[in-house]
């Protein structure tokens, strides 16, 4: 029972040449070509296998801006706005909608912790609701018991992880840009040292500028070149089921949260859990990481060799006449945690009476790409036309129009909607890695 995904039909001939190209199409390389197209900008999008089916339709689908890093609140807001008009402008649904997310609990420290961030998020101009006990109740009633506070965020919303990226493609493709699956783009050609095209599998595209989108694979495709990019994945797993309980359309509990599906159902899962399957780009960034793990080390379980055997975070170098490990694994479809989905679906039916006659519909995993800070790395590389966005750490699927529109504002030297600076990969060389916000 793997991930739902909405497959998309691409049959667009290699373009010999392009303005840019996008090298990975999940939700922000899926963006990024959407928003460079909009604008006229000759832009081929490249996914070795098909368009949203890593983590990009693995995830809850929130697009939230409550609790959001200080860094990422901006992207998260603007985000919000880009999901409406984006829909519109494609003619079809991403599955966008402003349901609000419901957040409850019975730890009095939890609940201050979320009115310490209403309070910071008052001077972003964000609201939230912080809620009383009975209010706390009425908003979460399905649940069927008392609780001692929450908090309710209600100009966010979700969206459909099965729908967005390949829509967003089919946008790209409506603008005149160009969309290939199962095209793994196996390295860059170099003149003088900066990006003169990218060898593909089935071909060569001629341009000077490259989005790295490439999610778990972006820094095994960096290393190539010697852009040392400190990027870790782990194991997350999840679950769907059916239609039949009325509930509330996102809810967060320390235990395990819901998000209700345009069927009807829902997906299950328990926030932070994670099985870290080893690799060796893991050990080579361990030192960056230790500090990471050591505040997760609550949620966080050893894996398996998954990881090692799927390639994604190899040390090694490739030739680009030959199979690369893109092509030997051209979708990451990791297993799922037994235990782990046992322990979520036990926990869902004791918070929702309700799910108890609720059938299983669908079970999948997923590899979250991290960076040692949690923010993403969007900016150019040492490698001059080869621009980096990877490392979104569980955040990227929210906040993946606003990435994507910055970043085709970059590259098309159009003065960005947000200020760049903060998620610039240049901070990890300058050893500010280990700096977290408060928020």
């Amino acid at each position: 029972m793997p991930a739902p995904l909405l497959p998309i039909e691409t049959s667009a001939p290699l373009p010999e040449q392009a303005d840019v190209v996008v090298i990975g199409g999940g939700i922000v390389g899926s963006c990024a070509a959407y928003y460079l197209a909009r604008r006229g900008i000759r832009v081929a999008l490249v996914e070795k296998g098909r368009i949203g089916a890593e983590q990009s339709s693995r995830n809850w689908g929130w697009c939230r801006q409550q609790n959001r890093d200080a860094r990422e609140l901006p992207m998260a807001t603007r985000s919000l706005d880009l999901w409406e008009a984006m829909a519109a402008d494609i003619g079809e649904s991403v599955g966008f909608r402003r349901c609000g997310l419901l957040y409850l609990s019975d730890d009095e420290a939890e609940i201050a912790g979320w009115a310490r961030w209403r309070d910071f998020a008052r001077g972003q101009g964000v609201v939230t609701h912080m809620l009383s006990a009975a209010e706390a109740a009425e908003k979460g009633r399905a649940t069927g018991k008392a609780w001692k506070g929450g908090v309710f965020s209600p100009s966010d919303g979700i969206a459909d992880p099965e729908r967005a990226a390949p829509v967003i493609a089919r946008g790209v493709e409506k603008f005149g840009g160009t969309v290939h699956q199962f095209c793994a783009a196996r390295g860059l050609e170099l003149e003088a040292g900066r990006v003169a095209g990218v060898v593909t599998e089935t071909g060569v595209i001629r341009t000077r500028i490259v989005v790295l989108a490439g999610g778990a694979w972006a820094s095994s495709f960096c290393r190539q070149y010697g852009v040392a990019f400190p990027q870790a994945a782990v194991r997350s797993s999840i679950l769907a089921v059916g239609p039949g309980v009325q509930g509330p359309d996102a809810l967060h509990t320390a235990r395990v949260s819901l998000t209700r599906r345009g069927d009807g159902g829902y997906t299950l899962a328990v926030s932070g859990t994670a099985r870290v399957d080893p690799t060796p780009q893991q050990l080579r960034f361990a030192r960056q990481f230790l500090p990471m793990f050591a505040r997760r080390w609550r949620v966080l379980r050893p894996g398996g060799m998954q990881g090692w055997q799927s390639g994604h975070e190899t040390l090694g170098r490739w030739r680009l006449d030959r199979p690369t490990p893109m092509e030997r694994m051209r979708i990451l479809d990791p297993r799922p945690d037994a235990a782990m989905i046992a322990k979520t679906l036990s926990r869902a039916r004791a918070l929702i009476p309700g799910l108890a006659g609720v059938p299983v519909t669908a079970q999948w995993a997923g590899y979250i790409d991290s960076t040692p800070d949690g923010v993403p790395a969007i900016g150019e590389t040492a490698v001059p036309g080869l621009v980096l966005a990877a490392g979104f750490s569980g955040h990227g699927f929210g906040i993946g129009p606003g990435a994507g529109h910055m970043i085709a504002d970059m590259v098309s030297c159009v003065t960005p909607i947000l200020d760049p600076a903060p998620y610039h990969p240049a901070r990890f060389r300058q050893g500010s890695w280990g700096k977290v916000s408060d928020f």
